[in-house]
């Protein structure tokens, strides 16, 4: 298998997509965050020292996503034509789920803007009650699903 983010020396380069069919991309990926009861309820109630902590956390998830061609070294900067963040509550978890949706109609797909805008969607919620709880645990940051492009539909 032949890496694309690799030249003919090995070098790393940026995939050129100069020739590939304009499409209608979809991507969504999510993640979660488990708490402890305390800081769970102090998101919920909004009683938090820092503010409106969900509110913050899908902005930052939105700039996640704007911003992935600045952290992620071989993306394409890209123009976005959509972005949603949904977050639901856990309280079995106890915690949140975060799902991103990145939408663009281009020649490159938009998976790591939906992985990249979950991811800092989180980080945020850490940031915000890491006052509350340092011990909260962020996993399955993972892809859903996306359409578009040469490679086809992927659903987990």
């Amino acid at each position: 298998m032949k890496l694309t983010h690799l030249d003919e020396n090995q070098r790393p380069k940026m995939v050129d997509v100069s020739d590939k069919n304009e499409t209608t991309r979809v991507a969504v990926a999510s993640g979660t965050i488990q708490m402890s009861q305390d800081a769970y309820d102090a998101i919920v109630t909004e009683k938090t020292k820092k503010g409106p902590v969900l509110q913050t956390a899908v902005i930052a998830a939105i700039m996640g996503v704007k911003k992935t061609s600045e952290i992620i070294p071989m993306c394409h900067p890209l123009n976005l034509s959509g972005i949603n963040c949904d977050v639901e509550e856990l309280p079995e978890l106890p915690g949140f789920k975060l799902i991103v949706t990145a939408k663009l109609k281009g020649q490159t797909g938009v998976e790591m803007e939906a992985l990249t805008g979950t991811s800092i969607g989180l980080l945020t919620i850490y940031d915000m009650v890491k006052a509350i709880d340092k011990g909260m645990i962020i996993r399955n940051v993972q892809l859903e699903t996306k359409s578009g492009g040469k490679s086809g539909d992927y659903k987990r």
